[in-house]
């Protein structure tokens, strides 16, 4: 076998071979099993079942046997259900109001609650312990709340507002605000930690010498604070799209769409469909449409904060 002569360069081949997928590799095999197969079970539990939601949604099927195609046709007849339209009207004032007060309370809780002081962190973890009860316990908890001569009722009575009293679940025009206060009690705890979390990490120099320029209070936290609290925004706005377009537990078990349908969601609304009446193709289409609003909330989003950013 012929040598290679002295001093001559070694070859790089083995080197170059070495260094191709080196790392990929180096990996080991428990560490690639803790990858792939949550991967595949995802794949199989999520995204199978979220794809098979939009071929589904262009047939009917009522659970067995053979779907039977239909084209637009779903889509067609929710243009023309009014209680789909009841639904969409809904979802549109769940997302402002349940985003809305749910980022400027926790908001407004995380600034109150991001300075040292004596019972500040029992107060932190008294306001996020709603956000450990299920959504269902929640609505059930609420219902015992807005019941006939329950707790609100009484402590209106209490204050000499007893004109305010009403079977709130099943007025028409209070059901679905009692809800959204309901699930606006349970989140804001989430944001006022998520907000927390953005206020720790802020440059408190900033503002100090913004307050030796003469800023105020609101000068300060408008100019400085917040825009150090552009990436905690992006998170917060997409969570709070995401939970208020899947909203259905605290919805169903306090009212079930009901009374007359007034409270009714997307994601209530496609259950009903899809598993009460079992018209999975028409519940499908529905799951179609909560999808396309949630990404096209979150892209336009995105899409402003880099152009914010960009100017």
């Amino acid at each position: 076998m012929q040598r290679a002569p002295a001093g001559a360069a070694p070859s790089t081949r083995g080197t170059r071979d070495r260094r191709r997928g080196g790392p990929l590799r180096r990996v080991p095999l428990l560490v690639w099993m803790f990858l792939l197969v949550p991967l595949a079970v995802e794949l199989f539990w999520v995204f199978w079942p979220a794809m098979n939601s939009f071929s589904l949604s262009f047939t009917s099927w009522k659970g067995v046997g053979a779907a039977k195609p239909v084209g637009l046709e779903n889509y067609q007849r929710l243009a023309a259900d009014p209680i789909f339209h009841t639904a969409l009207r809904n979802n549109v004032i769940w997302v402002v109001g349940f985003g809305g007060l749910s980022v400027v309370g926790g908001l407004a809780l995380a600034v109150a609650l991001n300075r040292p002081g004596r019972g500040v962190g029992f107060y932190r973890s008294a306001i996020y312990l709603p956000m450990v009860i299920s959504l269902a316990v929640t609505g059930l908890f609420w219902r015992v709340m807005y019941q006939p001569d329950g707790p609100i009722d009484a402590g209106l009575g209490v204050l000499g507002l007893d004109w305010l009293q009403r079977q709130w679940l099943a007025d028409p025009d209070t059901a679905l605000y009692a809800v959204l206060i309901a699930a606006v009690w349970r989140q804001v705890g989430y944001i006022m930690v998520l907000y927390l979390a953005g206020l720790k990490g802020t440059d408190p120099t900033l503002e100090e010498a913004a307050a030796v320029d003469g800023a105020n209070a609101w000068q300060r936290f408008w100019r400085i604070v917040m825009p150090q609290l552009r990436g905690v925004n992006t998170v917060v706005f997409a969570v709070t799209v995401i939970d208020s377009l899947r909203t259905f537990d605290i919805v169903w078990a306090m009212t079930r769409g009901g009374p007359y349908n007034t409270t009714q969601l997307l994601s209530t609304y496609m259950f009903q469909q899809a598993f009460t009446v079992v018209n999975l193709g028409y519940g499908s289409a529905i799951a179609v449409v909560i999808f396309l609003l949630a990404i096209a909330f979150i892209i336009t989003y995105l899409a402003r904060q880099a152009r914010a950013e960009e100017s």
